[in-house]
């Protein structure tokens, strides 16, 4: 802890991330007591404006969390899947994949499409209602660590800090939040849960973690176009055989329709650009005429975890645990991760409600650690543990075909004939030096149906204060322009979905600019960096993107 002096609130539990996973256990610890005191940070200006997702939602973490809730008039699951579609594309055609062909597992019949900030902006009421406290706008900079090494608080960042790091007129600084357990639900990457996994080396003798990126808009389209209860997905073009990635289209209520892609963060090619291939994805035969009379009213950008089983670390350490998509919970064929993340802090609440009533704090909650593989958590993950490596491994069509096969085998059998799969190297090792690449040369937007990047970063309303330290912390400048520029050619002024980074022409030199306000919080320059050169933390609380309806 600082040297600062700072106000602290005592807590029996403290929660880091108003997402599915972080209010779905602040609900479960009051239905189980209810005079437990909880509260949740929020990074975010209010529950919701962080959160992206697709999404379709198994409503399994749901269910068990709030039985009734669908004989209430004001839960956000208006679309029920009626259309279920699988697609190979190729540049100029497409191939529609038998249902039957599919995995049940894959079978989207009885989910919902859904805006996931809206589901959470629900929970978070639900959570108030059983007395929760949320503190929307306070983000979890650092963790408290008693004497012996424990875990027992967050201190959240210090507003009005100068970016040179003097304390500005209106410098506050951060509360510290003191819990007798600390639970981390900051989604993929988040910077609490690094420190944490590397501190009590939760990561040993598991595979690296793996990652993607998601692109996503909203459309408002013509109501001719507009199939509520559609859902698509679709895989091939305009990616080569030896990236991975995906994309899909949701039908949801009023006309609107959600769009997007994701690219593996494992791809070798340092001239990739995922949100150009994102917009190239739309130009296409089978594509492009959802939009005819569309408008885009919504855009945003997130990494997402995708080494599942292989990739889990350990959960529990002295004082907490990590919950959803910071323990990496999520499904990768499925593209689903929020029943699990859901389930995750359910599960992560019952066991600390049951050490607060032996009247135990600050120790490991081992039979969370224990429980979670023979959970549904842990069944739904195992019968898809080897996607990601086959598909690593084999490439697009040979890795989908062999993850379609091994799937089956685990749904039949509940064996796979490849065993458990390594994922190999991480993905900040897998991006190839660029003198093995050509640059691909990506069509100009046309502003109606392609987009330039700032543009689509208006639309997700992101706003920073620019005179605040540069929450992209570049740990050595000379490194990045040795290696990251000179070595892969800048890699980050196309992987940044968001216009962060460049690299400039100064005196004849090139120089590399940090423009921290377009920042939408997605964390891919802190994976996907050659160098691991990049760290990501939190800006000033309640900055960033504002999704609505994302």
């Amino acid at each position: 802890m600082s040297e600062t002096e700072r106000e602290s609130m005592e807590f029996d539990v403290v929660i880091v991330g108003a997402g599915p996973a972080g209010l779905a256990a602040a609900i479960r610890l009051k239905q189980l007591n209810p005079d437990l005191s909880v509260v949740v940070l929020e990074k975010g200006s209010e529950v919701g404006a962080h959160i992206l997702s697709g999404a379709v939602v198994d409503p399994i973490g749901i269910d068990r969390l709030l039985p009734g809730w669908r004989d209430t008039a004001d839960h956000p699951f208006k679309t029920t899947v009626t259309d279920d579609r699988f697609l190979l594309l190729t540049e100029a055609g497409s191939l529609r994949l038998p249902n039957f062909m599919m995995p049940p597992l894959m079978n989207n019949h009885g989910n919902y499409i859904v805006s996931l900030g809206n589901v959470c902006r629900w929970l978070g009421s639900q959570a108030e209602a059983l007395g929760v406290e949320i503190y929307p706008g306070f983000a979890a900079a650092d963790l408290v660590f008693d004497a012996e090494g424990r875990v027992t608080g967050v201190i959240t960042g210090d507003m009005g800090v100068e970016r040179d790091g003097t304390h500005g007129p209106g410098y506050t600084p951060g509360m510290a939040l003191m819990g007798k357990y600390v639970l981390i639900g900051e989604g993929a990457r988040g910077s609490l849960a690094k420190k944490l996994i590397a501190r009590f080396r939760l990561d040993e003798g598991c595979d690296p973690p793996k990652f993607g990126i998601g692109l996503k808009e909203l459309w408002q389209v013509a109501p001719d176009k507009h199939k509520p209860g559609l859902v698509q997905h679709s895989f091939g073009w305009p990616l080569d055989g030896s990236t991975g990635g995906g994309s899909f289209l949701y039908h949801l209520e009023d006309n609107l329709v959600a769009v997007g892609f994701v690219v593996h963060l494992n791809y070798k090619n340092p001239y990739l650009s995922p949100f150009e291939e994102f917009q190239r994805f739309k130009t296409h035969p089978a594509i492009r005429g959802t939009f005819e009379g569309a408008k885009r009213i919504g855009y945003g950008a997130r990494a997402i975890t995708e080494g599942g089983w292989q990739s889990v670390p350990k959960l529990t350490f002295p004082g907490g645990a990590l919950i959803g998509c910071s323990a990496g919970f999520v499904n990768v064929p499925r593209i689903k991760g929020s029943h699990n993340a859901v389930l995750s802090g359910m599960l992560a609440a019952e066991h600390v409600a049951v050490a607060i009533s032996a009247g135990r704090a600050h120790d490991e909650l081992n039979g969370y650690e224990d429980e979670w593989r023979s959970s549904d958590i842990g069944k739904d993950l195992k019968k898809v543990r080897n996607v990601k490596p086959l598909w690593s491994r084999f490439g697009t069509v040979v890795g989908v075909v062999l993850g379609g096969f091994d799937m089956w085998m685990n749904t039949l059998f509940g064996a796979s004939p490849f065993g458990t799969m390594k994922h190999g190297k991480p993905d900040y090792a897998s991006l190839d030096p660029a003198e093995k690449h050509r640059p691909i040369a990506y069509p100009k937007a046309d502003g109606v149906l392609t987009f330039d990047r700032l543009s689509s970063v208006f639309l997700s309303n992101t706003n920073h204060e620019e005179n605040q330290p540069v929450h992209l912390q570049v740990k050595d400048m000379d490194l990045e322009k040795r290696s990251e520029h000179d070595v892969f050619a800048g890699p980050s002024s196309r992987y940044c979905p968001a216009g962060v980074y460049e690299w400039v022409e100064e005196g004849g030199e090139p120089k590399f600019v940090i423009n921290a306000q377009n920042c939408v919080h997605c964390k891919t320059c802190d994976i996907k960096d050659p160098d691991q050169n990049i760290n990501w933390v939190p800006p000033q609380g309640g900055e960033g993107p504002v999704y609505m309806n994302m």
